[in-house]
């Protein structure tokens, strides 16, 4: 178990303890530049931002250190499809976001998991594309936004964590129909 590795199991155990915080909210709240924050938010927004850091630090360590494993190829994007995908159910549940925004993300990653599923019945590991990395980062950024209650924007009138969000979104069907028409081969094979 390298340091990628543990980087990455360790953002799979961020996952549950942020969705406790999400569902059983600690109280009190913080006045944040006129923006009222609960205080169990801003721990959330930490803990996915160190979370999200992690993405970003196992990817970086594994190719500077070429120890890239075939468990970190696989494990790295579920850790972050866990962590994404139960931050925009809890959101689109809480009315913070559209229902539409995690039926087409979720919907993306089942598809992309099952042509995963199929590549690796040949012995051939899928990494992830550079637009499943855009696709990563602006929806980390619109969730970040987002729990932040779009603060510092807010004071300009813009609304950068849904416009984020929405970026997210285009990307996420974006790199999925890329996903399906690169590697659409393992479905037809398995027909």
């Amino acid at each position: 178990m390298n340091l990628p590795n543990k980087l990455t199991v360790f953002r799979m155990l961020l996952v549950p303890v942020i969705i406790v915080l999400c569902i059983f909210p600690i109280g009190g709240s913080w006045n944040l530049w006129g923006q009222v924050l609960p205080i169990n938010q801003f721990i959330v927004v930490m803990l996915f931002i160190v979370a999200s850091l992690t993405d970003f630090l196992d990817g970086q360590i594994a190719r500077k250190q070429n120890i890239i494993t075939t468990f970190g190829k696989f494990m790295d994007p579920i850790a972050d499809k866990l962590l994404v995908n139960s931050l925009i159910i809890i959101l689109a549940c809480t009315s913070k976001i559209h229902m539409i925004v995690p039926l087409i993300m979720i919907s993306r990653d089942l598809v992309v998991d099952a042509i995963r599923l199929l590549a690796s019945q040949n012995n051939v590991v899928l990494a992830a594309s550079q637009l499943g990395k855009a696709k990563t980062f602006t929806q980390m950024l619109g969730i970040i936004f987002i729990l932040l209650n779009n603060i510092p924007f807010c004071f300009l009138g813009v609304r950068v964590d849904l416009i984020t969000m929405a970026a997210a979104t285009m990307i996420s069907l974006i790199s999925g129909i890329d996903y399906f028409m690169k590697n659409r081969q393992f479905i037809l094979e398995s027909m």
